[in-house]
């Protein structure tokens, strides 16, 4: 088995009984937007704006991400391209409004935790919560792997 099988198989383990499979599904995306909205928000080094006005933790989140996401699995990786370089456009617009990005960001991961809690009511808990939590980068993969799954797609 590879290793991405083993990676989707072991989230979907903890994912087989959500309450909610609509809220989390919505919840997800929400998160990881949250989360990459906190780390572009975050002070960076001289050196970083030196090599590029958009180097910034976040991005610098979203290109590792991305280089992960190749690595295992080309199929994942390019269904995945367009949801990456959406996150990092919403970013980039989100610096240029008028709302406070550290705020939107944080109500955008504290309304995606609740979806979270609500997608896993029945099942662990706040336990799984914490699971997703350490794997978030692993649910966009896996909600893609679903519908790849759904429509004969290989990954």
């Amino acid at each position: 088995m590879s290793e991405t099988h083993s990676w989707l198989e072991r989230y979907e383990s903890n994912h087989r009984n959500l309450t909610y499979p609509w809220v989390y599904w919505a919840a997800v995306p929400m998160v990881v937007l949250g989360t990459v909205g906190i780390l572009w928000t975050l002070p960076i080094p001289v050196q970083f704006y030196e090599i590029s006005p958009l180097l910034n933790w976040g991005s610098a989140f979203l290109m590792v991400t991305a280089v992960y996401y190749f690595i295992i699995s080309l199929s994942l990786a390019i269904g995945l391209l367009p949801f990456i370089l959406g996150l990092a456009f919403c970013q980039l617009w989100l610096q240029q409004s008028s709302f406070a990005p550290l705020r939107v960001s944080i109500g955008l991961l504290a309304a995606g935790l609740i979806g979270l809690w609500l997608g896993h009511r029945n099942e662990k808990g706040f336990g799984a919560i914490i699971e997703d939590l350490q794997t978030i980068m692993i649910g966009p993969a896996w909600l893609l792997s679903v519908i790849y799954r759904r429509v004969g797609i290989p990954f």
